[in-house]
């Protein structure tokens, strides 16, 4: 079985975010970009591996990008991403396409697609993400 394919199954079972590679596979039940911050922040080693998301917009993307991962599913994908994907050689596939990810409120922008907006460095991304994050008092 393909690993994106493995990922997609996995994500289906309950899960929020999942990578895998092989036999080997990182899952997430948290919502939002909140898993991949932590897997970033725990410096664990993502390169080559597939992911298979719940919601993508670019801010997600560009910490895919800074974990080298080679292929992104997504339930929900903005058309954002699908630049910062393209650019960096990452195959991607989805079952629903957007243009924004909004906020849980429906109100605008989701705060982290905000953070990002005008950032096209992706170690920038990542940092101020986190301090969104903190910002907001959610735990990583």
């Amino acid at each position: 079985m393909k690993d994106i394919t493995k990922a997609k199954t996995i994500l289906e079972s309950g899960n929020t975010c999942v990578l895998v590679k092989g036999e080997m596979s990182f899952t997430s039940k948290r919502n939002g970009i909140v898993p991949m911050v932590k897997f970033l922040n725990d410096e664990i080693d993502l390169e080559g591996f597939s992911v298979a998301d719940k919601i993508v917009g670019k801010a997600v993307a560009m910490l895919f990008v800074l974990a080298k991962v080679k292929e992104v599913y997504a339930e929900v994908l903005s058309k954002t991403e699908i630049s910062v994907l393209e650019a960096n050689g990452i195959s991607y596939s989805y079952k629903i396409l957007t243009d924004n990810i909004i906020n849980r409120q429906g109100t605008g922008l989701c705060p982290m697609e905000e953070t990002v907006q005008d950032i096209f460095d992706c170690k920038q991304a990542y940092e101020k993400i986190k301090v969104k994050l903190a910002s907001l008092n959610i735990s990583f």
